[in-house]
């Protein structure tokens, strides 16, 4: 069973299994509405996927699982914006939808495995199952599948992990799929291409309150100190500000009890930089940490270069990590993921760190 998502990754996933004389089905799966009941938002991906799996002659299915999505997906999304983390809401997603209640759904269809258009490798050794990142670094995608354990991989084939995306965009075109030429979504699924700040206003009201440097000196009012995340330069609206030289501000910290936005000016200012972090209970991709103490590579954001660092296991399963050299705005809430070469070994939600401004934050916290 294929995740038909009306985009040509999919589209393309599927075209392969089928060429490869596999019998394949397509599934296209609704994840999205305004406010959980099944209100359709993707009629034009539906009518794609649809007329792809016309093109390549094979049945498609429909489910709904908007309703799954709000609780397992959403509900957590804004518990996280309300504690002023930043989460990825990506990562949940293939969690708790797309290998979970769609693998659910195409057993049920009577489907032995599933297939979508991720940009990842899995690989059995042994009695082990290796998630490994795709052959196309610049779309490695192992980053938001790296909750996945050994009973989702045993079911799973990504056809485009070994593929190059312009490789992609070109078998599309040479099948005449309807989606070749379609542009890749980008961003947050339900948001789309609606304003941010708008979209969760909706449903975190915020208020307004002072933009500060670390120091104490306000240079400026913010909308809401949900709307923003550690390193953001976009939406400041901090032009000139009298005593300060002309260069870029960034956002280096937030106070929610407080409802205070901590600024300062430099890409590459103090205040964003952390060489330790504390995580939630890891996820293991083979189901158990490689060692109660190990060396690694690391990632704390998606495309971002690998990090050298030595990971220790609590015994509650959560992680501390130090990095070999200090990291630039390492954000709660976001994922921690490691790497040993392309094996993907699991990852966690990062907790805090040891950045200035959190650290003065966490001692004044009763």
């Amino acid at each position: 069973m294929v995740g038909l998502s009306g985009g040509v990754d999919s589209s393309v996933a599927a075209l392969l299994l089928r060429d490869a004389g596999e019998p394949i089905a397509g599934l296209f799966m609704q994840n999205w509405a305004e406010d959980g009941s099944g209100d359709c938002r993707a009629e034009d991906d539906r009518r794609d996927a649809v007329a792809v799996a016309g093109r390549l002659g094979i049945p498609i299915h429909f489910r709904d699982f908007s309703g799954e999505y709000w609780r397992g997906v959403f509900e957590h999304f804004l518990a996280e914006y309300a504690a002023g983390r930043t989460p990825n809401p990506d990562v949940l997603c293939n969690r708790e939808i797309k290998f979970k209640h769609f693998l659910d759904a195409a057993r049920e269809l009577g489907a032995e495995s599933i297939a979508t258009g991720h940009y990842a490798r899995v690989e059995q050794r042994g009695s082990r199952w290796h998630l490994l990142r795709g052959v196309d670094r610049g779309k490695d995608q192992s980053y938001f599948l790296h909750q996945l354990g050994q009973a989702q991989l045993s079911a799973t084939r990504f056809p485009l992990g070994g593929l190059p995306k312009a490789q992609v965009r070109r078998i599309a075109t040479e099948a005449g799929l309807p989606t070749a030429a379609k542009k890749d979504s980008t961003g947050i699924c339900f948001i789309g291409e609606r304003d941010f700040r708008e979209f969760l206003g909706r449903y975190l009201p915020a208020r307004p309150g002072p933009m500060q440097t670390p120091d104490g000196r306000v240079v400026g009012e913010h909308p809401g100190v949900f709307y923003f995340t550690l390193g953001q330069r976009e939406g400041l609206n901090l032009g000139g500000v009298r005593g300060f030289a002309a260069a870029p501000w960034y956002v280096v910290g937030k106070d929610v009890a407080g409802n205070v936005l901590y600024v300062e000016q430099g890409h590459d200012n103090p205040w964003l930089q952390s060489q330790q972090l504390w995580s939630e209970p890891a996820h293991w991709v083979a189901g158990s940490a490689p060692a109660a103490r190990f060396d690694c590579t690391a990632q704390t954001r998606y495309r971002q270069a690998d990090e050298a660092c030595e990971v220790t296991v609590n015994d509650d399963g959560t992680l501390e990590v130090h990095f070999d050299r200090p990291q630039r705005a390492v954000t709660p809430g976001q994922s921690l993921v490691l790497y040993d070469g392309d094996d993907c070994l699991g990852g966690a939600v990062i907790a805090t760190t040891d950045a200035p401004l959190e650290l003065r934050l966490k001692s004044q916290t009763p």
